[in-house]
């Protein structure tokens, strides 16, 4: 036992210093426990295969969907136009909303899907997400109190209660505890982020790494000079290759790209694929074709082979802005700065060969000041120009390790992990929809833990991101090892006795006091628990000593009962205590100190309430 407690303290106070990285300091504490055999290799790697766990994971890669495919952008949207300009207005509708899903999903859940979208509504907003991620991961915990089904501590005092010959509380019975801890919650909440959360931290930068591709086609006129076209199905270009149409020689016009609807049976799961134009790609009725060039020649190419010009105010299906722009779904665009030494200087880009040998075209050429965009192919190369070239991101990643003769200016891989696949949002919606559905219903045979699973594959194989790296790095393995590693912790405490022990000496101390001094002492003994063992273990642990407590001064139990499941559930004080709260550490950049800055005076204020609350609505 004192083993055991002597760890438990010293990884808190590793925790609170900050020096070491939280999931480092979680596993020297796992690792602790092996080398003093207080834990066997299977308990201490137990929280590895923990279900809550798992369902992190997953819902880290959901929610990575949902920004991939600006689905997140779009609801924060409709939020921020129903919260204005308000600061307060946005809070409390995040607050809100947040509790509001919490009722009826897993704290987990309502996180993991309003962690992205949150971000993107302060983004939108021009502030930070601090000061709005950890009050909706604590709303998220606020909802679960209203509902049997919104926190796993609630089935448990249930399940004491009816074992216990008690009636069985309804779905409902925890409504009004619930709003309770939702209005202190918001009380005590705004001045406290406003006071240690508004301010970014010192170690944020978002100091750009190179343009961004909106600022590339600003910056080379690539959108002035941008027309699509689409291929009817009576053109004569149907069937013909793009070098037997020679635009270049016969208009002066330049095919960007073709792009293409697929899967047209089905509206809801049309796709658009982009092709980078080569000689020997083939039209198709109805492929769009994106042209620069002047509008003149534009327009006669248009009219002698039959293509319908699309307005600004035509798009193809699965486009969602109403203005014509070049996507970079598959192909994108980069600098690439010839160096001085280079072996290609004076020779002209047709002779280069960059479409035959690296699979990308040259779009534009920036010269000192001057920009070069018609004509290219005859253009000489000087040492120091700059080279806005096209092509599929794999080869645009390729190209700076093929040679010395340029340099990849920014960093555009980066800049393509950005690109939203916006024609993919009906996609994500439909999964996101359906794993709630899966975990609100109970006439759907499917675990929580497999309806995350579900959707997190989903996401990847209906295409909502780019390959399946990019899915991978939407977790963040720092919270997964923090948690995974904290878990068993509980094991050894309640293992070694030392949580019964302490559970057991101060409510056994205070039963001379009263019900309140009684009760106060459940409350708290809980809420103490809670911030180093899981809530429900907690709550599994306390809820017989809490029955029994007030059953020997001749009390009814309920109230005891529900301020352990109130205790278990509303614990702010460290990032570990409930998955929520780790969920949120990383995107808001927060330290232990933040949780006990802003937390701990939540966790005592709502205490204290609760204590002179509970009796009011379940008297003794």
């Amino acid at each position: 036992m004192l083993t055991t407690t002597i760890i438990l303290v010293v990884a808190v106070a590793l925790f609170v210093s900050g020096k070491l990285r939280s999931d480092v300091v979680a596993l020297c504490a796992l690792i602790s426990l092996l080398i003093c055999h207080i834990l066997t290799p299977e308990e201490a790697l137990s929280g590895f295969s923990n279900s809550v766990v798992i369902m992190m994971a997953g819902l880290f890669v959901v929610g990575g969907g949902i920004v991939q495919t600006g689905l997140a952008k779009m609801l924060s949207s409709k939020l921020l136009k129903l919260a204005g300009n308000s600061e307060l207005k946005l809070f409390l509708l995040i607050m809100l909303a947040t509790a509001g899903i919490g009722a009826f999903v897993s704290n987990t859940g309502t996180v993991a899907l309003m962690l992205p979208i949150v971000v993107s509504m302060a983004a939108s907003a021009g502030g930070s997400s601090r000061r709005l991620l950890m009050p909706m991961a604590f709303a998220s915990s606020m909802g679960g109190m209203m509902t049997l089904i919104g926190t796993p501590p609630n089935l448990v005092i249930q399940n004491a209660l009816t074992s216990a010959g008690y009636d069985e509380l309804s779905f409902f019975s925890f409504l009004p505890v619930g709003l309770v801890c939702l209005a202190v919650g918001i009380i005590v909440l705004l001045p406290l982020t406003k006071l240690y959360l508004s301010s970014k931290r010192k170690d944020e930068d978002n100091t750009p790494t190179g343009k961004s591709l909106g600022q590339l086609v600003k910056e080379y006129g690539l959108a002035s000079n941008l027309f699509r076209l689409r291929v009817p199905a009576g053109s004569s270009t149907v069937g013909q290759t793009i070098a037997s149409l020679d635009v270049y020689r016969r208009y002066g016009l330049n095919i960007l790209e073709v792009r293409r609807s697929t899967s047209s049976h089905h509206r809801f799961l049309k796709t658009v694929t982009q092709e980078l134009v080569s000689p020997d790609t083939v039209l198709n009725a109805n492929d769009v074709l994106y042209i620069s060039g002047e509008a003149e020649p534009v327009t006669r190419f248009s009219n002698e082979c039959a293509l319908e010009m699309m307005d600004g105010h035509t798009t193809e299906e699965a486009a969602t802005t109403t203005d014509k722009k070049l996507a970079f779904y598959d192909i994108g665009i980069a600098e690439i700065l010839i160096t001085p030494n280079s072996g290609i200087i004076n020779q002209m880009i047709k002779e280069v060969g960059f479409r035959d040998k690296y699979n990308v075209n040259v779009l534009g050429i920036r010269r000192k000041k001057d920009y070069i965009l018609n004509d290219l192919g005859r253009q000489s190369l000087h040492g120091g120009d700059v080279l806005l070239v096209q092509g599929t991101w794999k080869d645009i990643g390729r190209i700076s390790k093929e040679t010395a003769d340029w340099v990849v200016m920014g960093q555009p891989l980066e800049e393509a992990a950005k690109v939203t696949l916006d024609y993919k949002a009906p996609v994500a919606a439909a999964i996101m929809v359906a794993m709630v559905a899966m975990m609100v219903f109970d006439f759907i045979p499917v675990e929580p833990v497999t309806a995350v699973m579900i959707a997190g594959v989903l996401m990847v194989l209906t295409g909502c991101f780019h390959n399946v790296e990019a899915a991978y790095k939407t977790i963040n393995w720092e919270t997964i090892v923090l948690f995974a590693a904290m878990l068993p912790m509980s094991l050894a405490l309640e293992k070694t006795g030392t949580s019964e022990f302490i559970s057991g000496s101060l409510v056994s101390g205070l039963g001379d006091f009263g019900p309140f001094a009684l009760m106060a002492g459940v409350y708290f003994t809980t809420s103490l628990m809670t911030m180093f063992i899981s809530n429900t273990v907690t709550a599994v642990l306390m809820a017989p000593i809490a029955l029994q407590s007030a059953l020997q001064i001749g009390v009814s139990p309920v109230p005891f009962l529900f301020a352990v499941t109130v205790a278990a559930s509303m614990c702010f004080a460290s990032p570990f205590s409930t998955p929520p709260n780790a969920l949120v550490m990383r995107a808001g950049q927060y330290t232990f100190m933040d949780y006990v800055k802003v937390g701990l005076p939540l966790q005592l204020i709502m205490g204290i309430v609760m204590v002179f609350a509970l009796p009011l609505l379940f008297p003794f």
